[in-house]
C-alpha cells in the first residue's frame, strides 16, 4: 500500500489560515468590554460579552494576513537570526563540537541521565522565570548530541520540550503566567506553591519515561524512529564520528556563553528583559567568540550571515503561525469562541467545573497561544465563575496553568514550538505522533490532579 504523504508544514499552516478564515465566516462576531486595571494592562470584563458588527473579511485576506503575521512575529524572528548567527560562529570555532565530544564521553554509558537531567533543566527554567524562547539556542546542540549517542531529532525535542511543557504546566513562579494569575484572582503570588511542587514530581515523572522509553527504542532498532522513512531520516554521519577533545579555547569560549546566559537569566528576571535585549546580547556573543576563536572580521560577517539564512524557513514557519491568530483577530471571533465554550461550564459540578476549566484553557491555548495573553482574556471570565461554582480560586489558576502550559507543545499556533521542531528539522505530523499518547497522560493525570484539588480544598 503507498505511505501517505504529509504536506510540507508550511503547507499545512497555510491550510489551517484557510481554516480560520472560514471560521471567521461560520461563527458571528462578538467582544468583550475591556477594562484597564493598575499594571496597565487591559483584562475582559466578566459577562460583558456581545455581539458586533464587522465586515466580512475579503477573500484575499489570507494572503494579506501573511505579512501582517510575519510583521506581528518580527521580534522572535529577528531573534532566531541572530541566534543562528551567533550559533555558526561558535560551530566554525569548532566549540560545538568539542562540547559535543566532551558530553559524550561523559554520559554515552549513562545516557537516561541525560535525559532525566536535560528534562529536569529545562523544567526549572521554564518553572521559575518563564524561559521558551531562550532555549533555542540549545536546539542544534542537543540535536546532534541526540544522533551521536544513537537515538534521533524527535528524541532531543523530547527532552527540551516535555521539560518546556511541565514547567509551565506546573509553574512554582513563573512570572508570566502563575503570578499574573494569581494576581487576577487576589490571591497571594506564589501560594500554593507545596502542591505544585508534588506535581511538579509526578508529571516530571511521566515526561521522563515516556522520552526514555521511546529513545530506548530507537537506539535498540533505529527503523523504529518515528523520522525513519522521511526525507529528513536520521543522519547516519554522526555515528562513530570523532569529536575533538576541548582544549583551553573552547573551555574560554565555552566561558563566554554560559556568562551570557547568565546575564539573561538575569536580566529577565530583575529587569524584564525580552526579545531584543536577548537579542543584543547574542549579538554581541558572537563578536566575543570571534575574537576568542581568532576568526577575521570578514570570515566572521560570512558565517553569521551564513547561519542566519539558515534559519530563513524556520523564521516563514514562525510568520505563518502567528497568521492564524491575525486572521481570527481580524474577523472579530476570537472573544465569541472563548464565550462559547465557557457557557458549558456553569452546568457542571464543581469537580466537573474544574476539569472543564482545564480543557476549556487547552482549547483556548490554539487561538491564543501566548500564556499572558491567556491570563488577560480568561482569567476575568474563571475567577467569577470559580466563586459562583463554590471552588477555590487556586483552582481555577492551577487549570488556567495545566490548560496553557501542557497545550504548548501541541498547539501548532505557537511560534515557539514552530521554531522549535523547524530547527530540528521535524515534521509536524512526526511530532505529533510522539507528543499526543504523552499528552493523552497528561490530560488524564491533570484531572485527577484538579479533582484532588477541589477535594482537598487546594488554596
Amino acid at each position: 500500500m503507498p505511505r501517505l504523504r504529509v504536506p510540507h508544514t508550511l503547507v499545512l499552516l497555510f491550510a489551517i489560515i484557510v481554516l480560520a478564515q472560514i471560521l471567521t465566516y461560520l461563527l458571528p462576531s462578538g467582544s468583550f468590554d475591556r477594562e484597564t486595571i493598575e499594571s496597565g494592562q487591559e483584562v475582559v470584563v466578566a459577562g460583558s460579552y456581545h455581539y458586533v458588527e464587522a465586515e466580512p473579511l475579503p477573500p484575499w485576506a489570507t494572503l494579506t494576513a501573511v505579512p501582517q503575521g510575519i510583521g506581528a512575529a518580527a521580534g522572535i524572528i529577528i531573534f532566531i537570526f541572530i541566534v543562528g548567527g551567533a550559533f555558526a560562529i561558535l560551530r566554525e570555532t569548532g566549540t560545538a563540537d568539542a562540547l559535543i565530544g566532551f558530553l559524550l564521553r561523559r554520559f554515552s554509558s549513562r545516557p537516561g541521565l541525560l535525559i532525566a537531567g536535560g528534562i529536569l533543566v529545562f523544567t526549572a527554567g521554564s518553572s521559575t522565570i518563564g524561559m521558551a524562547e531562550e532555549y533555542i539556542p540549545f536546539v542544534p546542540i542537543l540535536v546532534a548530541l541526540s544522533l551521536a549517542l544513537g537515538y534521533d531529532r524527535i528524541t532531543a525535542m523530547g527532552i527540551l520540550c516535555i521539560g518546556y511543557s511541565v514547567g509551565y504546566g506546573c509553574a512554582v513562579a513563573n512570572p508570566f503566567t502563575v503570578i499574573i494569575a494569581q494576581s487576577f484572582a487576589e490571591i497571594e503570588p506564589v501560594s500554593g506553591i507545596g502542591f505544585r511542587l508534588a506535581l511538579t514530581v509526578v508529571f516530571l515523572a511521566i515526561g521522563i519515561h515516556h522520552v526514555w522509553s521511546y529513545a530506548s527504542r530507537v537506539r535498540q532498532d533505529p527503523s523504529k524512529s518515528l523520522m525513519a522513512r522521511t526525507e529528513i531520516a536520521q543522519d547516519e554521519s554522526v555515528r562513530g564520528k570523532e569529536y575533538a577533545v576541548p582544549q583551553a579555547r573552547h573551555w574560554a569560549i565555552l566561558g563566554l556563553v554560559v556568562a551570557a546566559l547568565a546575564l539573561i537569566v538575569f536580566g529577565l528576571s530583575r529587569w524584564h528583559w525580552y526579545l531584543n535585549e536577548m537579542g543584543a546580547i547574542f549579538l554581541g556573543l558572537a563578536i566575543l567568540i570571534a575574537v576568542a576563536g581568532r576568526l577575521s572580521a570578514d570570515r566572521t560577517a560570512e558565517t553569521f550571515t551564513a547561519g542566519a539564512a539558515e534559519l530563513t524557513g524556520t523564521a516563514l514557519l514562525i510568520g505563518f503561525a502567528r497568521t492564524i491568530q491575525v486572521v481570527l483577530e481580524q474577523g472579530q471571533v476570537i472573544d465569541t469562541i472563548v464565550y462559547g465554550i465557557s457557557i458549558p461550564l456553569e452546568q457542571l459540578g464543581s469537580t466537573g467545573a474544574a476539569v472543564g476549566m482545564y480543557f476549556f484553557q487547552s482549547i483556548c491555548n490554539f487561538f491564543i497561544p501566548s500564556g499572558t495573553g491567556q491570563v488577560y482574556v480568561t482569567m476575568p471570565l474563571m475567577v467569577p465563575l470559580a466563586d459562583l461554582i463554590g471552588i477555590e480560586r487556586q483552582v481555577a489558576v492551577l487549570a488556567y496553568q495545566f490548560g496553557d502550559g501542557f497545550t504548548n507543545i501541541l498547539v501548532p499556533t505557537n511560534a515557539v514550538l514552530v521554531g522549535y521542531l523547524a530547527l530540528a528539522q521535524i515534521p509536524l505530523d512526526r511530532w505529533f505522533r510522539f507528543v499526543m499518547p504523552f499528552m493523552i497522560k497528561i490530560w488524564i493525570a491533570g484531572s485527577l490532579a484538579l479533582a484532588a484539588a477541589v477535594y482537598l480544598g487546594y488554596s
